[in-house]
């Protein structure tokens, strides 16, 4: 893990990033600096996958002209 990581360039990036950083956290082989980083890390990165997810509903109720109709797996 490096000390200064870079923004993620999309959603995809940081959903792939966090993906394996908590496969990583969860192997339990860090020492405890790092858990704390990486942590910290995944903190971020999760509230960049959450902001783009909220943007995209945002604009999901534009289009759809103020009403989102509930989604329903066929």
């Amino acid at each position: 893990m490096s000390t200064d990581p870079q923004p993620p360039t999309n959603y995809e990036a940081a959903l792939a990033e966090l993906e394996q950083l908590v496969q990583v956290i969860e192997s339990g082989q860090l020492p405890l600096e790092q858990l704390l980083s990486g942590y910290k890390r995944g903190a971020e990165l999760l509230a960049f996958c959450r902001g783009k997810l909220d943007a995209v509903e945002h604009q999901i109720k534009l289009l759809d002209e103020g009403t989102l109709k509930p989604w329903t797996p066929q």
